[in-house]
């Protein structure tokens, strides 16, 4: 599975848009208490980074449901709600099959 931010990949051919695909993932930060700020923007850091892997694996899945075997286009969000600790990734983009040329 090919994922890119860009509309198209060089030396493949798009023979079909499979459709928009899309994935969510959720996770709440894994923080403790703590006094440093730079042990508290990593802990954010690694969150975010865990749960985006995780979106990407749901994009993939739901990528394969469609067919497809490439994604182009891709646009990531991220979103932090700190009050709460929770961490969203939302990524969307067009799920295509493509071949070789």
């Amino acid at each position: 599975m090919i994922l890119t931010t860009t509309n198209s990949i060089e030396d493949y051919k798009i023979l079909e848009y499979n459709g928009i695909v899309s994935a969510t993932a959720i996770n709440m930060q894994k923080m403790g208490l703590t006094f440093s700020m730079q042990k508290y923007y990593d802990g954010i850091s690694e969150s975010i980074s865990e749960v985006r892997e995780k979106a990407f694996a749901n994009l993939k899945l739901n990528a394969e449901k469609m067919n497809a075997n490439a994604v182009v286009g891709i646009q990531v969000d991220v979103e932090l709600k700190s009050g709460e600790g929770l961490i969203t990734v939302m990524i969307t983009g067009t799920a295509v099959s493509i071949v070789k040329r």
